[in-house]
């Protein structure tokens, strides 16, 4: 099977309309039919795709047809032995990824910079963390990537731990040398899972840092509608020949729906296709626009657009150049800050800001003219909005101190207290921005007094902040004494 062209979802789906099937199944609005109102905002075309499963159309659980045809043209594309569709987005996937490797007291070797997705599992399945400390650039103030000596004591320490779980990238761009994180993991008997939520052009674009697959990594979990151009919460959970393809199918099955969105899944097959055949010229396209805004991004006072030149060769083993990642705090900004001006006050909406930057994501949907006006937005941000950057907190990333599982403590009994008391006692929940999504902390783990101010200042800056059960974050819960 080696034909690109393909889409067999979305076809099956377009035959399925052409012989006009009368519907009493489910879903109840009976491809618009029944909900005007749907129909006007959505469209006849759309809602006529939102379809049942069904012995035509396939099954998302069970595939034996067109849905297993579109696996296998996936796995191709993406260079992997099979490929699952995951509509529950790259969440779903990370997650299952340590859930076919982890069972509770498992140990697992991860950044602690990690999505909270891959904490959740740990949550969920009772696996024990062994954190890895990324390296930290103070004067950018971001979280790095695992260094291979980093990683080779980690292994050391726990032989008997099961996996190894690498950001490729980081959300700000970074990688690690995974090739040998592999080589060493697998010398140890352990599997390597790389969360590849920002990283689907690896696998299709020059010049780009190596992909999990290509690394020889076990199991992967790809956002296709991150840089891929499908629809938001589709993405793609890709396996190496270590893994067997029934026992993964099994572990998703336990969290996915049995009601597979066929709009989420045609979009992933259209989008694999375009990948395929085009993808070559379109990541270098979004290569080229990415180096130019770079450049000119670096012209204007109090911003830097930081690029391959903080590649180190330890915690910086690899950049992603297609990430137009922005240090603001020189323009006396915090990120978040400039994120919030340049919607109010511009009318553009960027992926991210944290506290000392911000990320703009250059995709397949992008053009010369969107990249102009961003840079149109920041020249007159740094002119009229530039400030003292006297008192702007210097650096994010904190290392943790783990004191018990996160399963313990996220179900263990617990009390709230105010956040500004909450200083030596461990926490019971997670606090983070979103985005990224990356716990600042997580169950389990000691609140210090660098935590806590953190938070507090975090949230006064204007970071969407998360996690805890109090909505307005002034309370959070600890674990009792």
């Amino acid at each position: 099977m080696n034909n690109q062209e393909k889409t067999p979802i979305y076809n099956a789906l377009l035959k399925y309309k052409e012989n006009r099937i009368v519907s009493f199944d489910v879903p109840g609005h009976k491809q618009g039919k029944g909900h005007k109102a749907l129909l006007e905002a959505f469209g006849e075309k759309c809602l006529s795709m939102d379809l049942n499963s069904s012995k035509p159309l396939d099954n998302l659980t069970h595939p034996t047809s067109v849905i297993y045809e579109a696996e296998q043209l996936m796995a191709q594309a993406f260079g992997a032995h099979h490929a699952f569709f995951m509509i529950g987005g790259t969440t779903s996937a990370v997650q299952t990824m340590i859930f076919t490797c982890c069972k509770q007291g498992d140990k697992i070797i991860l950044p602690r910079n990690v999505h909270k997705s891959a904490i959740n599992a740990l949550v969920l399945c009772g696996a024990v963390p062994v954190y890895v400390n990324p390296g930290i650039n103070t004067e950018l103030g971001i979280s790095l990537g695992m260094s291979v000596e980093s990683i080779k004591q980690a292994i050391a320490d726990n032989p008997e731990a099961k996996a190894v779980l690498v950001n490729n990238p980081t959300y700000y761009g970074v990688c690690s040398d995974l090739k040998e994180i592999v080589r060493l993991a697998h010398q140890a008997g352990m599997k390597v899972l790389a969360d590849e939520a920002h990283g689907t052009h690896f696998y299709f674009g020059e010049d780009l840092p190596l992909s999990a697959m290509e690394a020889g990594a076990d199991m992967a979990a790809v956002s296709m509608h991150k840089t891929g151009g499908s629809l938001t919460q589709s993405s793609v959970l890709l396996m190496g020949q270590s893994m067997k393809e029934n026992e993964v199918r099994q572990i998703i099955n336990l969290t996915q729906t049995t009601s597979g969105s066929y709009l989420l899944m045609a979009s992933v097959d259209i989008a694999r296709k375009n990948l395929a055949l085009h993808g070559r010229e379109l990541f270098k396209k979004i290569l080229d626009m990415s180096e130019y805004a770079r450049q000119e991004v670096n012209r204007i006072p109090g911003l830097y657009a930081f690029g391959s030149e903080i590649i180190d060769q330890e915690c910086v083993y690899d950049f992603d150049r297609t990430k137009l990642s922005i240090h603001t705090r020189k323009t006396g900004l915090a990120g978040i800050e400039v994120y919030d001006i340049l919607r109010d006050e511009f009318g553009i909406q960027i992926e991210f800001g944290d506290l000392g930057n911000i990320l703009a994501i250059i995709s397949v949907g992008d053009r010369q003219l969107e990249i102009e006006r961003l840079l149109g937005a920041l020249s007159e941000t740094s002119r009229r909005f530039k400030k003292d950057p006297m008192g702007l907190l210097a650096y994010e990333y904190i290392n943790p101190i783990v004191v018990m599982e996160p399963q313990k403590a996220f179900y263990g009994n617990k009390k709230a207290v105010p956040i500004k008391e909450s200083e030596g006692r461990i926490s019971g929940e997670f606090v983070m921005a979103y985005p990224p999504g990356i716990p600042i902390l997580a169950p389990g783990e000691l609140i210090t007094k660098e935590i806590m101010t953190h938070i507090i200042y975090s949230k006064e800056k204007g970071c969407v902040m998360m996690g805890t059960k109090d909505m307005d974050m002034k309370f959070i819960e600890v674990m009792e004494v």
